[in-house]
């Protein structure tokens, strides 16, 4: 990545101890100052690279993927800030892409699927009263159905590659080092 991109998130990111002083986040204040949820680890990253990309994917609401992230976190033992950020593989050019994609799965599981009508509020930028209208149709299962099985399989992808990512990357560094360094 790019070193200032890098240098510019870090300089604005809330520090853990801002983070725990924040009156909305008080409830969970123990696991916001606990380390263990904050380290890169082998085991930390892949867990919060797992319940990003499920979240991120399943619950599709974005102020909510990310809180969703944080509290699947916890039990998973995995880095906050990873799954926080992974949950963007969502976002507003791929959503249309799993929702489509959501529905056709559905509708191959054998549960009605109403794509034209849901082409049509997508087209007219329907309201958040049309769309929650339209949940309520029979189209819903297909869609709630295809986003989990899309993200439940997305979600065990990205996890096996990123431990064969973490395993290549730390193979990559014990090579460039000194050979006397080698030497236990």
């Amino acid at each position: 990545m790019d070193k200032k991109f890098l240098k510019w998130v870090h300089r604005n990111s809330p520090t853990r101890h801002e983070l725990a002083e924040s009156r909305w986040l008080r409830p969970v204040r123990k696991y916001i100052l606990a380390s263990e949820y904050w380290r890169f680890t082998r085991r930390s990253v892949p867990r919060a690279i797992w319940a990003g990309t499920f979240i991120g994917i399943f619950l599709m609401i974005p102020g909510l993927q990310m809180i969703g992230a944080t509290m699947m976190s916890i039990p998973l033992r995995a880095n906050i800030p990873v799954a926080a950020a992974i949950t963007w593989i969502s976002n507003p050019f791929t959503t249309p892409f799993f929702l489509v994609a959501a529905l056709e799965v559905g509708g191959m599981l054998g549960f009605p699927t109403d794509f034209a009508a849901f082409m049509d509020l997508f087209g007219e930028e329907a309201s958040v009263q049309r769309w929650i209208d339209w949940l309520y149709s029979a189209a819903a299962p297909s869609m709630i159905v295809g986003l989990f099985i899309i993200a439940f399989i997305s979600a065990w992808v990205a996890y096996f590659l990123s431990l064969v990512g973490w395993r290549l990357w730390v193979a990559r560094k014990w090579r460039q080092r000194p050979a006397s360094d080698n030497i236990v």
